[in-house]
C-alpha cells in the first residue's frame, strides 16, 4: 500500500467524530477546522498541497493547491504524525448534525467522486483533487458545477454528509435520480448527468428546482437525506428580518433563484 493503514471508531450520533488509532510514523490528513484531540505524541503540520506523499516538485504542490481552491477548500491542509512509540489516538469531528462514512478506496477501485465539502479526512497518502463534468448541462445546473472533489489512492478515508446517509449499489445501466444537493459520493465508473423536471407545473410549483441529477450504474452511490445548503435556507428563511428585509430578498434573481437551485422556502 501507499497510503498508511490506521484503524478506527466512529463515535456519537448525530453528531459524530471519527477516532483514528496510529502506529509510530504514521500519519492523517485532515481539512483544516476538523481536529477534536489527540494525545501528546502525535504532532501536527501545516501540508501545502493535496495531502498526497510530499515527494513532488514546489510546482506540482502549488498545482495541487491550486485544484484544492478551484474546490472551494483551502489552501492548506494539516496532517498528524505519531512520532512516539506504541498506539497513539487522533480525533476529528464532524461540522454539523449528520453521519461519518469510512471508505476504503482500495475496495472501490482507487478512486471515489464527492461533493465539494465532504471530506473530512484520511490516511497520509489518499490524494484530494479536483473532478472536471465534461457535460456541459452538468456543469452548469447540476448543483455542483463543474468541479467536484476526487479522492484517489488505497487507503482509508472519510466523508461526512448530512441526516442520514443511504447507499445504493447500481446494476449495469441503472438509472437513479436525485436531488442534486443530496448527492454525497459516487464511485469512478457511477455516469453523473442532470436533467430537466419538465412540465410547468412541476417547474414553477414543483419546489424541487428546475433539475435533477441522473447516476447511471454500474457503481455504488452515497446519499444524504440532509444537505447543509438545504439547513441553512430553513434557518435563513426562519430568521428575524433585518432591516425589514431577509437575506436574499430583493436581488436581481430573487425567486427564480431560488427555484432554479432547488430553494421551496419561497
Amino acid at each position: 500500500m501507499n497510503a498508511h493503514e490506521i484503524d478506527y471508531e466512529i463515535s456519537g450520533e448525530e453528531m459524530q467524530f471519527v477516532e483514528i488509532e496510529l502506529d509510530p510514523n504514521e500519519a492523517v490528513i485532515a481539512e483544516p477546522g476538523s481536529f477534536m484531540f489527540m494525545d501528546d505524541v502525535i504532532v501536527m503540520e501545516t501540508i501545502f498541497g493535496d495531502g498526497a506523499k510530499q515527494s513532488s516538485s514546489f510546482f506540482d504542490k502549488l498545482l495541487n493547491a491550486g485544484k484544492r481552491v478551484l474546490t472551494g477548500e483551502r489552501l492548506f491542509m494539516t496532517a498528524f504524525t505519531h512520532q512516539g512509540v506504541g498506539k497513539a489516538h487522533v480525533a476529528f469531528a464532524s461540522p454539523y448534525p449528520g453521519r461519518i462514512v469510512p471508505m476504503d478506496l482500495s475496495e472501490m477501485g482507487g478512486r471515489i467522486i464527492c461533493q465539494k465539502d465532504a471530506f473530512l479526512c484520511a490516511a497520509k497518502g489518499v490524494s484530494v483533487g479536483i473532478e472536471f463534468q465534461k457535460r456541459l448541462g452538468t456543469g452548469f445546473f447540476g448543483g455542483e458545477g463543474f468541479i467536484m472533489q476526487k479522492l484517489e489512492g488505497d487507503g482509508m478515508a472519510f466523508v461526512h454528509a448530512g441526516g442520514t446517509i443511504v447507499k445504493r449499489d447500481l446494476k449495469i445501466g441503472e438509472r437513479l435520480k436525485i436531488d442534486t444537493g443530496c448527492i454525497v459520493a459516487f464511485t469512478k465508473d457511477v455516469e453523473y448527468d442532470i436533467e430537466f423536471v419538465g412540465g410547468i407545473k412541476n417547474t414553477i410549483f414543483g419546489g424541487e428546482g428546475m433539475f435533477y441529477a441522473t447516476l447511471t450504474g454500474p457503481g455504488s452511490v452515497w446519499m444524504q437525506s440532509l444537505p447543509f445548503s438545504r439547513l441553512a435556507n430553513k434557518v435563513i428563511a426562519a430568521a428575524p428580518r433585518v432591516g425589514g428585509q431577509r437575506k436574499g430578498e430583493g436581488s436581481i434573481l430573487g425567486g427564480i433563484g431560488d427555484l432554479i437551485d432547488g430553494d421551496n422556502s419561497f
